[in-house]
Protein backbone atom coordinates (compact mmCIF):
# COMPACT_ATOMS: atom_id res chain seq x y z
CA UNK A 1 0.00 0.00 0.00
CA UNK A 2 2.59 2.80 0.87
CA UNK A 3 5.30 1.88 -1.87
CA UNK A 4 1.34 2.06 -4.78
CA UNK A 5 1.35 5.36 -2.78
CA UNK A 6 4.62 6.50 -3.31
CA UNK A 7 5.00 5.75 -6.71
CA UNK A 8 1.38 7.90 -7.07
CA UNK A 9 3.58 10.90 -5.49
CA UNK A 10 6.69 10.36 -7.38
CA UNK A 11 4.42 10.42 -10.95
CA UNK A 12 2.43 12.89 -9.89
CA UNK A 13 5.92 14.81 -8.86
CA UNK A 14 7.68 14.18 -11.97
CA UNK A 15 4.55 15.35 -13.94
CA UNK A 16 4.64 18.49 -11.54
CA UNK A 17 8.41 18.86 -12.37
CA UNK A 18 7.75 18.25 -16.26
CA UNK A 19 5.37 20.85 -16.46
CA UNK A 20 7.94 23.38 -14.75
CA UNK A 21 10.44 22.56 -16.88
CA UNK A 22 8.38 23.60 -19.81
CA UNK A 23 7.87 27.12 -18.47
CA UNK A 24 11.32 28.38 -19.68
CA UNK A 25 13.27 31.20 -18.03
CA UNK A 26 12.41 33.74 -21.46
CA UNK A 27 8.61 33.25 -20.77
CA UNK A 28 6.89 37.00 -21.24
CA UNK A 29 5.07 38.19 -18.13
CA UNK A 30 2.42 38.74 -20.66
CA UNK A 31 1.55 35.44 -20.90
CA UNK A 32 1.52 35.23 -16.79
CA UNK A 33 -0.92 37.87 -16.47
CA UNK A 34 -3.19 36.46 -19.33
CA UNK A 35 -2.35 32.54 -17.96
CA UNK A 36 -5.75 30.50 -17.20
CA UNK A 37 -4.02 28.93 -14.53
CA UNK A 38 -6.91 25.51 -13.04
CA UNK A 39 -7.05 26.40 -9.54
CA UNK A 40 -9.46 23.91 -9.24
CA UNK A 41 -8.24 22.86 -6.15
CA UNK A 42 -8.95 24.87 -2.96
CA UNK A 43 -6.85 25.16 -0.06
CA UNK A 44 -7.56 22.35 1.75
CA UNK A 45 -7.27 20.20 -0.90
CA UNK A 46 -4.32 21.30 -2.26
CA UNK A 47 -2.18 20.88 0.79
CA UNK A 48 -4.20 17.43 1.40
CA UNK A 49 -3.63 15.59 -1.95
CA UNK A 50 -0.39 17.69 -3.11
CA UNK A 51 1.36 19.27 -0.52
CA UNK A 52 1.35 16.80 2.39
CA UNK A 53 1.94 13.52 0.88
CA UNK A 54 4.63 15.09 -0.90
CA UNK A 55 6.54 17.01 2.47
CA UNK A 56 5.70 13.21 4.35
CA UNK A 57 8.06 11.22 2.07
CA UNK A 58 10.86 13.59 3.06
CA UNK A 59 9.81 13.84 6.89
CA UNK A 60 9.70 10.06 6.84
CA UNK A 61 13.26 9.84 4.87
CA UNK A 62 15.16 11.91 7.32
CA UNK A 63 16.10 10.91 11.15
CA UNK A 64 15.65 7.90 13.88
CA UNK A 65 13.43 6.32 15.71
CA UNK A 66 13.83 4.61 19.02
CA UNK A 67 10.50 2.94 20.40
CA UNK A 68 9.89 -0.10 22.14
CA UNK A 69 8.12 -2.19 19.12
CA UNK A 70 11.24 -2.25 16.58
CA UNK A 71 14.19 -0.48 18.81
CA UNK A 72 16.33 1.87 17.37
CA UNK A 73 16.40 2.39 13.43
CA UNK A 74 17.62 5.17 10.94
CA UNK A 75 14.70 6.59 8.31
CA UNK A 76 17.18 7.45 5.48
CA UNK A 77 17.18 6.26 2.00
CA UNK A 78 19.64 2.98 2.03
CA UNK A 79 20.19 2.93 -1.64
CA UNK A 80 20.55 5.38 -4.69
CA UNK A 81 16.81 4.78 -5.72
CA UNK A 82 15.66 5.90 -2.37
CA UNK A 83 17.66 9.22 -2.13
CA UNK A 84 16.26 9.43 -5.79
CA UNK A 85 12.77 9.16 -4.45
CA UNK A 86 13.69 11.73 -1.96
CA UNK A 87 15.45 14.05 -4.34
CA UNK A 88 12.46 14.00 -6.64
CA UNK A 89 10.10 14.84 -3.64
CA UNK A 90 12.31 17.77 -2.72
CA UNK A 91 12.39 19.36 -6.15
CA UNK A 92 7.95 19.14 -5.90
CA UNK A 93 8.60 20.67 -2.83
CA UNK A 94 10.25 23.55 -5.03
CA UNK A 95 7.39 23.88 -7.94
CA UNK A 96 4.73 23.46 -5.33
CA UNK A 97 6.18 26.44 -3.13
CA UNK A 98 5.84 28.02 -6.62
CA UNK A 99 2.32 26.42 -7.08
CA UNK A 100 0.98 28.79 -3.67
CA UNK A 101 2.07 31.62 -5.35
CA UNK A 102 0.17 31.55 -8.79
CA UNK A 103 -2.02 34.21 -9.37
CA UNK A 104 -5.79 33.45 -7.42
CA UNK A 105 -3.98 31.20 -4.83
CA UNK A 106 -2.07 33.29 -3.33
CA UNK A 107 -3.87 35.22 -0.31
CA UNK A 108 -1.70 38.23 0.17
CA UNK A 109 1.19 39.71 -1.80
CA UNK A 110 3.43 39.87 0.84
CA UNK A 111 3.44 37.34 3.79
CA UNK A 112 2.43 34.47 1.95
CA UNK A 113 4.89 35.16 -0.86
CA UNK A 114 7.62 34.94 2.35
CA UNK A 115 6.09 31.62 3.05
CA UNK A 116 5.83 30.22 -0.48
CA UNK A 117 9.56 31.46 -1.18
CA UNK A 118 11.18 30.01 2.03
CA UNK A 119 9.48 26.46 1.23
CA UNK A 120 11.02 26.58 -2.28
CA UNK A 121 14.15 27.26 -0.84
CA UNK A 122 13.70 24.69 1.95
CA UNK A 123 12.81 22.13 -1.09
CA UNK A 124 15.92 23.07 -3.02
CA UNK A 125 17.93 22.74 0.10
CA UNK A 126 16.92 19.12 0.65
CA UNK A 127 17.20 18.67 -3.50
CA UNK A 128 20.68 19.38 -2.54
CA UNK A 129 21.30 16.80 0.51
CA UNK A 130 19.26 14.25 -1.02
CA UNK A 131 21.80 14.44 -4.22
CA UNK A 132 24.97 14.57 -2.37
CA UNK A 133 23.25 11.44 0.21
CA UNK A 134 24.09 14.06 3.16
CA UNK A 135 22.31 12.70 6.20
CA UNK A 136 22.95 15.28 8.24
CA UNK A 137 21.63 18.43 5.57
CA UNK A 138 18.20 16.75 4.48
CA UNK A 139 17.48 16.29 8.44
CA UNK A 140 18.15 19.96 8.72
CA UNK A 141 16.17 20.69 5.59
CA UNK A 142 13.34 18.92 7.20
CA UNK A 143 13.02 20.48 10.40
CA UNK A 144 13.51 24.03 8.28
CA UNK A 145 10.37 22.93 6.31
CA UNK A 146 8.28 22.15 9.35
CA UNK A 147 9.26 25.62 10.72
CA UNK A 148 7.94 27.13 7.50
CA UNK A 149 4.92 25.21 7.20
CA UNK A 150 3.98 25.54 11.11
CA UNK A 151 4.56 29.43 10.67
CA UNK A 152 2.53 29.98 7.72
CA UNK A 153 -0.06 27.74 9.35
CA UNK A 154 0.13 29.81 12.72
CA UNK A 155 -0.25 32.97 10.39
CA UNK A 156 -3.51 31.45 7.75
CA UNK A 157 -4.52 28.93 9.55
CA UNK A 158 -4.12 28.47 13.29
CA UNK A 159 -6.45 26.20 13.98
CA UNK A 160 -4.60 23.46 12.05
CA UNK A 161 -1.94 23.81 14.92
CA UNK A 162 -4.60 21.89 17.13
CA UNK A 163 -5.46 19.07 14.89
CA UNK A 164 -1.85 17.78 15.04
CA UNK A 165 -1.91 18.38 19.44
CA UNK A 166 -2.24 15.63 21.45
CA UNK A 167 -5.85 15.44 23.46
CA UNK A 168 -4.46 16.70 26.46
CA UNK A 169 -3.25 19.36 25.05
CA UNK A 170 -6.10 20.60 23.10
CA UNK A 171 -8.06 21.14 25.80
Amino acid sequence: MMRVRNLRVITAAALLLSLAACNGAETDNAAHDTADFNLTLDMVTFMNHALEPVADVLWRSAGWVDDEVEGYFELYPTDDEGWHEVEGMAGAIVELGNALMLPGRAYDDTTWATYSKAMSEVGLRAMIAAEEQNEEELFQAGAQLYSVCTACHQAYNPEIVTRFAPSSLSD
